[in-house]
């Protein structure tokens, strides 16, 4: 019987075109899993048969886990402590083995064999295939529309299959059995069954994949794609870099009248494509993003990462685009938060933030309107600069002699050092049931104390632009957070 297995493992392994390991390994794999039938509990089996006789020998096993971690289950694991007492020396994911019975061929269930057998040959056939596609180093998957799965699209490559998501479809495409279809290869998930390469049109990198072949100067490196924004069969921006003065690099991505450019878009379901030339320069490639308003001025704020953008009443509709699309492109593009205000509302915010600062000085350096607008004109907007500025800067203000200068530093010092007091006592305050919910941190903490938030429940009230406006998180964090605060809630009500 022993000879009779290895001429079947021979003769699978020339029909197959497989490893003959591998078949030896499917036919270990049956015979595990017909001994395990005979224990109850989900018991742990390998069987090792000898490639040369044909001989095997099966083992019942059990993983050494540490003894802090308890036994998730019994019938397969075994204690760090208990299995040393029975191995000396063995460690934590080392197996003890166990001699068993073996379990004789011709009582194997021939289906249930059969089946584990040519099912991991399968398997095996499948990853090679798909180890010999992705060897080539193809980024994008071209192939046939082979059937729809639960409203997922497989497309079939010669013989290996990618899955197209709905949500990576680009919308009101409509793609039926049949179509040839392009998409960017995003990953390989050997867990799937039938189709492990998870494909996408709607992905920024297929844009910038298409432009790389429709475009030999990128592949040169002439020309670079620093970064893409899209909102699928609508509208796109990509952000180029020349790195040759000769190369025009929008022109070149454009082509000869518009063929490029055109070629993408066709691919894209008429997904219209802004070309925007990268800049070193935030402002200015903030400028160009936002293209084809023009821009009046624009104000950067390096601490919250966002721009004010001015444009008049004509650029704003243009600036904002239908639905907010062409700022938040241009937004996604740069990776800055951009504002579009027009003239008036820039000058509203100016005198605001004069008038916020002409406030905190008065009160915290106590001066009167005339030294907090000269320090305000000067440009310190900040107790911290009025304390921690180069001391040269300030004597440099006309306005202000040696002996001033000196007082409003150490006033402004003594005024951070009593905020930064009272600051602790109301972090101090914080409830112990908000500080050990998931997701807040020492940072978020103060910053919520700060706003009067120093419970669960505090923070549980809160809405989403409450709670941006606080932390400065994105409404995705602060929404998440808040649902994490009132999980008690319902989970009381239950």
């Amino acid at each position: 019987m022993n000879r009779e297995l290895l001429m079947l493992v021979e003769a699978i392994s020339r029909e197959k075109n497989v490893e003959r390991d591998v078949v030896l390994g499917a036919v270990e794999a049956a015979l595990a899993q017909a001994t395990k039938k005979l224990y109850e509990g989900d018991v742990d089996i390998r069987v090792a048969v000898d490639r040369d006789s044909g001989q095997y020998e099966t083992f019942r096993r059990w993983l050494v886990v540490p003894d802090d971690a308890g036994l998730q289950n019994p019938d397969a694991e075994e204690l760090l402590m208990d299995a040393q007492e029975r191995v000396p020396g063995i460690q934590v994911g080392e197996y003890i083995e166990e001699p068993v019975e073996s379990v004789p061929i011709g009582r194997i269930g021939a289906m249930a064999a059969k089946q584990v057998i040519l099912q991991k040959i399968r398997d095996a056939e499948r990853e090679m295939l798909l180890n010999d596609f992705m060897s080539r180093g193809e980024k994008i998957f071209t192939g046939t529309v082979k059937r729809m799965d639960k409203g997922d699209l497989i497309v079939e490559s010669g013989r290996v299959e990618g899955r197209l998501r709905r949500s990576e479809m680009i919308p009101k495409e409509n793609l039926r059995t049949g179509d040839r279809v392009r998409a960017m290869i995003m990953e390989v998930d050997l867990t799937l069954r039938g189709a492990p390469i998870i494909l996408s049109r709607s992905a920024p990198e297929f844009m910038m994949e298409l432009f790389r072949h429709e475009v030999p100067e990128i592949e040169q490196g002439l020309l670079e794609i620093k970064s893409c924004a899209r909102d699928p069969g609508s509208r796109a921006k990509i952000a180029v870099l020349s790195h040759d003065r000769r190369v025009d690099p929008i022109g070149t991505c454009v082509g000869v009248r518009g063929t490029r450019v055109n070629a993408v878009t066709n691919e894209l379901a008429g997904e219209r494509v802004d070309i925007v030339l990268w800049s070193e320069d935030p402002a200015q490639f903030v400028i160009g993003a936002l293209a084809p308003a023009n821009v009046q001025s624009i104000v950067v704020d390096e601490e919250k990462h966002a721009m004010d953008v001015v444009v008049d009443e004509e650029n704003l509709a243009i600036a904002i685009g239908r639905g907010g699309q062409n700022v938040r492109l241009a937004s996604d593009l740069t990776g800055w938060k951009i504002n579009i205000m027009d003239a008036a509302e820039s000058a509203q915010k100016h005198a605001n933030e004069t008038e916020a600062a002409r406030r905190l000085f008065m009160e915290k350096l106590d001066v009167d309107q005339e030294i907090a607008d000269i320090l305000i004109e000067e440009g310190f907007s900040s107790l911290e600069e009025v304390a921690y500025v180069p001391l040269q800067e300030m004597l440099e203000i006309e306005s202000f002699d040696e002996e001033t200068v000196t007082e409003l530093r150490a006033r402004a010092k003594d005024a951070l050092l009593t905020m930064e007091i009272a600051r602790e006592d109301s972090v101090e305050s914080v409830s112990q049931d908000l500080r050990d919910l998931e997701g807040v941190t020492s940072e978020l903490i103060a910053k919520l104390a700060e706003g009067g938030v120093h419970t669960r429940d505090d923070l549980a009230d809160l809405g989403v632009d409450e709670l941006t406006e606080l932390t400065g998180q994105t409404e995705e964090e602060a929404k998440a957070l808040i649902m994490k605060a009132r999980e008690h809630w319902f989970t009381g009500q239950e």
